[in-house]
């Protein structure tokens, strides 16, 4: 009955991270299969679906990893032959290193505004979907995506200030 009541949900939420539908299937169904097992530890201290969007949201982050592991090798292959073909790894580094200084940066973010930023830049979803989530209002999705983007430039200007 869960699982008919809230696969479409955890479906599009999983879809909004990823863009994929195998990737999306697969993820939903893991998603259900975990909650099932650990059903008795389901609280109700939040909403069935929010509780199950976490479990999902966690799975698709633990598959990123595992699928970044085992690209890493061929992305290690790929940059040695873009510099014996003469490309430029200034270029590759720039952008990997302002992305780890945002993701530092996010890191040392307090909740709610750690994953609302995530959730919107990387997960792409809409505001209206993010305040569903959190049981809030579209305004505070939009106020708590600002500050955590204010948050995070600041922490970035004074990042170069040290450097």
């Amino acid at each position: 009955m869960i699982y008919e009541l809230y696969f479409k949900d955890v479906y599009r939420f999983i879809y909004s991270l990823c863009r994929d539908t195998a990737i999306a299937e697969e993820i939903t169904q893991e998603t259900f299969v975990k909650a099932l097992k650990s059903i008795d530890s389901f609280q109700g201290k939040c909403k069935l679906n929010v509780w199950l969007c976490q479990i999902a949201k966690n799975t698709y982050y633990t598959y990123q990893r595992k699928q970044a592991r085992m690209s890493n090798v061929n992305t290690e292959h790929s940059i040695a032959s873009n510099v014996e073909q003469g490309s430029s790894l200034d270029e590759y580094l720039i952008t990997k290193e302002d992305a780890l200084r945002v993701h530092r940066a996010l890191h040392h973010m307090k909740e709610p505004y750690k994953e609302v930023f995530t959730l919107r830049v990387f997960g792409e979803l809409s505001f209206a979907e993010i305040s569903g989530l959190f049981g809030k209002t579209e305004s505070w999705a939009r106020v708590t995506f600002y500050r955590a983007k204010q948050s995070i430039q600041q922490q970035l200007k004074e990042g170069e200030k040290h450097e």
